[in-house]
């Protein structure tokens, strides 16, 4: 007759441990607040069209390069060469500007977004990694709004307050 010996009740396990740790980890990354996460997605794209936009300035005027630039490489469709050089001059400085302010934020990132698109689909389509992270992080504040460090949610707070 054999005889077994019967398996500690109180040991946990291997598996249960590591659940046990993964939650923990998990609860912890769950604290990270939207707001924190949405200002650098409205920051960090935000920086990257600014500095394109000034690119395109001389002075307080849109530069001969950028009109070159849009009529000899950017070749957009559908769209005259001057015409699209000061519109995206001025996308590159007004929504940029939003976008940090945190004022019309959705609007503002949606569109970056639809910029975003047309640079990816027309302009330059190898550049799709970079694309998408200034997509992702336009999409999350389109999707969830730009954070408590925003003019808009200042707004929001004082019409709840109904003053």
């Amino acid at each position: 007759m054999t005889m077994t010996r019967p398996l500690p009740l109180a040991a946990p396990s291997l598996a249960a441990s590591l659940t046990t740790a993964l939650q923990r980890i998990i609860a912890m990354l769950d604290c990270i607040p939207h707001s924190l996460i949405a200002f650098g997605a409205r920051v960090f794209p935000a920086a990257v069209f600014w500095q394109s936009g000034q690119t395109k300035l001389d002075g307080w005027r849109v530069s001969d390069n950028a009109i070159v630039l849009f009529r000899e490489e950017y070749r957009l469709p559908l769209l005259d060469p001057v015409v699209a050089a000061h519109l995206a001059t001025l996308g590159e400085h007004l929504f940029p500007l939003l976008l940090v302010l945190g004022l019309a934020s959705r609007f503002a990132a949606l569109a970056l977004l639809g910029m975003t698109a047309v640079i990816q689909i027309f302009v330059y389509p190898d550049a799709w990694p970079t694309h998408g992270i200034w997509a992702i992080s336009l999409l999350i504040i389109i999707a969830r709004g730009p954070g408590r460090f925003s003019i808009d949610h200042l707004i929001v707070q004082y019409g709840r307050s109904g003053k």
